[in-house]
């Protein structure tokens, strides 16, 4: 799901983090690991962070006075002191380039007949340390993004750890990730580790209000408290989808899986997966207290689904659904897949 990629401010739940950040600037960290939830704006507050870093003439707390020769270099895309390590599949979606190249026409001529990658290769960090080893353009920082770190590969990562270890002067690492319990504990333990958290709804629902969501806490629900990830929920192409889904596990034990194979077919296992996790957890948090998380304005069709229910058969199916989160990415036939979880969603409920 593709969230904003163009900032030009930091959201307002973020300056809390900006104010604290500015007082590390005396002694700032080789590397800073920001990590939280998806759909928060980890990354464009990174890559604000990374243009006030580099600005040549910053504010009195350190944002971009976006008016310098650094600051129109860095939002065109081509400051010479500014590297960007993401995947080829983020990269096609974000106005970030691939920062790292590999010999040229090999590896255009390679794109046309393979699907963008979703690791960081090793190619890529080395291309890296070829950007460290050099002086700066402009005599101040250079600056590197790496987002998200997770996917590194395992080449990857041993090589950026070394770099980590015998950091490069004036070179500052900005990571980002979601799952920081999949990172390498040595390459965290390189860094500076900076939690960001999921914003208040005081502080989310306004500006989603602003953006002209209509139903800005339904989405916000459905998000689970982070605000880009509910702007793209309101924007969403499977909108749609999502609903005859959740038309479908509100049927309970009438759920038709044959018709969720033939119609989510094209989906990404991933994102149906998600829906349906958040589907069973408010159905254990509405049988256990009363109460919805994801999917408040579905709180009848909820309740009516957990007036049935078998409580130890939700249990076990909740931990096949998470199983079958373990290996989403491989190459499965969906259909087959979604034919399956659905039919045995509809063993949780009794018959009688």
């Amino acid at each position: 799901m593709a969230y904003l990629s163009v900032k030009n401010s930091i959201y307002p739940w973020q300056l809390e983090d900006w104010q604290r950040l500015y007082a590390l600037r005396a002694q700032w960290p080789s590397a800073l690991l920001l990590h939280g939830q998806a759909g928060i704006g980890k990354v464009d507050f990174a890559r604000y962070l990374a243009q006030g870093l580099l600005c040549e003439t910053p504010t009195t707390d350190g944002q971009p006075c976006h008016e310098c020769s650094a600051c129109h270099w860095f939002v065109q895309g081509n400051h010479p002191d500014y590297r960007v390590l993401c995947p080829e599949n983020i990269a096609a979606l974000s106005h970030d380039a691939v920062a790292t190249q590999t010999n040229g026409e090999a590896q255009e001529s390679e794109k046309k007949t393979r699907a963008p990658s979703k690791e960081i290769k090793i190619e890529q960090v080395r291309a890296l340390l070829d950007f460290c080893a050099l002086g700066s353009h402009r005599n101040g920082r250079r600056v590197v993004l790496l987002y998200p770190v997770e996917a590194l590969n395992t080449a990857a990562a041993n090589a950026l750890l070394k770099t980590l270890e015998e950091p490069p002067a004036n070179v500052v690492f900005l990571l980002v990730c979601t799952q920081l319990a999949q990172l390498l504990p040595t390459i965290v333990s390189r860094c500076r580790r900076w939690p960001m958290h999921v914003p208040a709804p005081a502080h989310a629902l306004p500006w989603l209000t602003q953006q002209g969501l209509e139903d800005a806490a339904s989405a916000l629900a459905q998000a689970a408290g982070s605000p880009l990830a509910a702007l793209a929920y309101a924007h969403d192409e499977h909108a749609a989808l999502r609903r005859f889904t959740l038309d479908q596990l509100a049927a309970g034990a009438a759920c038709d899986p044959f018709a969720c194979g033939a119609n989510l077919h094209k989906l990404p296992i991933p994102l149906v997966l998600s829906w349906l996790q958040c589907w069973l957890y408010d159905l254990t948090l509405l049988h256990l207290a009363n109460q919805t998380r994801y999917y408040p304005a579905d709180k009848p069709a909820l309740a009516r689904c957990a007036q049935h229910l078998n409580p130890l058969r939700l249990v076990r199916y909740a931990r096949t659904v998470s199983l079958r989160r373990a290996v989403e990415n491989h190459p499965l036939n969906a259909r087959l897949v979604f034919e399956e979880l659905f039919a045995d969603y509809r063993s949780i409920f009794t018959t009688h």
